[in-house]
């Protein structure tokens, strides 16, 4: 049985994929598994409940300034090397696996140091410090981007496998998604959906465009506002009925528990630019406007969201530039010209990657494989 270590944490844009991986691995050959997270990220949540093991570590990212705080975090980040190389030593992996946040240093360090196989998965265009730094020592790189071949100074190791999805991404039909979410078989459909938080300035430009469509026969809106942002968004929107539905064909929600029905269902997106979020509207093919979250790390959304606009998959409209009557424009103009919106579709089920998770998996094993037959 193979013994393979991932590490990925901090936000559900790391752990998803990890997860995703875990599962494609366990298709191919029977595995134990160890995940390793930090001990303040969001996996301390997610994980335990996907039935991994799992072990934390006490390490946090560093300030982007001088400060008594990065000099306490170091010193945090060393001790939590010597315990990486512990839980290295007692485990005895076949392969380690990263796929982002800083927890990643010392477990792919230590790994790297001790002579067991590495690989890291890039999700973004503009790869993460942490894995910008690590890629000196591991022996593979899956990049979800082409794009972020550039940023990579050893291109021996880059392989392009795009971004891991679920399964159920790819399973579920648009009859099937409409029907689960009790949606018109016939009208247009337009998904909205800014992340399990919500993105304020997304739920903010909407208010104008539900207002617009309120006695519309001819479009459905699904729109995902995120938990924090729900009972802002229906007090500025009178005459809303219960369960979130607003006129004759919005239902406004604050959490959707299956993302992969809605994504089966819509005819047009309205998106952040995470990368996650971006490998499961190509891989369904989903033409999309996206609005990249302006303060992700070095602008990273933006990129993911540009590699998409070149492709023809997708519009883009930075968030500073965000209003309601510019998405409500946009929203029109696609909706009104199916030929365009054809072809956005085509486009972005060109750049999706279904097998993503299996070439990974399979990339992880091959390289554990020659260190173990």
């Amino acid at each position: 049985m193979r013994r393979v270590i991932i590490s990925g944490g901090g936000t559900g844009g790391h752990i998803y994929p990890a997860i995703t991986i875990a599962r494609a691995i366990a298709d191919i050959e029977p595995t134990e598994f160890l995940y390793v997270g930090s001990k303040i990220g969001l996996e301390n949540t997610l994980i335990p409940k996907e039935g991994l093991p799992f072990v934390t570590l006490d390490v946090r990212g560093l300030e982007r300034k001088i400060s008594v705080r990065n000099l306490v975090t170091l010193g945090k980040t060393a001790g939590s090397l010597i315990k990486a190389e512990g839980i290295i030593h007692k485990f005895k992996p076949d392969v380690v696996i990263g796929t982002g946040g800083f927890v990643c240093g010392p477990v792919l360090l230590a790994a790297s140091l001790s002579g067991v196989p590495t690989l890291i998965q890039e999700q973004n265009v503009i790869p993460g410090v942490t894995n910008t730094i690590l890629s000196r020592f591991v022996n593979r790189v899956a990049l979800g981007y082409e794009e972020a071949a550039a940023r990579f100074k050893r291109k021996d190791i880059l392989v392009y496998t795009g971004n891991p999805v679920r399964k159920d991404i790819l399973t579920v039909t648009r009859e099937e998604g409409r029907k689960a979410l009790g949606l018109d078989p016939d009208k247009f459909t337009l998904l909205v959906a800014g992340g399990s938080r919500g993105a304020r300035s997304i739920n903010t430009a909407m208010i104008e465009v539900h207002k617009y469509f309120r006695n519309d026969d001819h479009i459905q809106i699904l729109h995902v506002t995120g938990d924090h942002e729900y009972d802002r968004v229906v007090k500025q929107l009178p005459g809303i009925e219960c369960r979130g539905r607003y006129g004759k064909g919005s239902r406004i929600i604050p959490y959707l528990h299956h993302m992969p029905d809605a994504l089966a269902a819509c005819d047009l997106a309205v998106y952040r630019a995470g990368a996650v979020g971006l490998a499961e509207l190509t891989v369904r093919g989903v033409p999309s406007i996206l609005i990249p979250y302006p303060y992700a790390a070095e602008d990273h959304q933006r990129y993911n969201a540009q590699a998409l606009v070149m492709c023809g998959a997708a519009k883009m409209i930075l968030d500073k530039m965000l209003t309601g009557r510019e998405l409500l424009e946009e929203i029109i103009h696609l909706k009104d010209d199916p030929k365009a919106l054809a072809a956005m579709a085509k486009a972005s089920r060109s750049m999706g990657k279904p097998q993503a998770a299996h070439d990974i998996a399979e990339l992880a094993l091959s390289i554990a494989r020659k260190r173990r037959p």
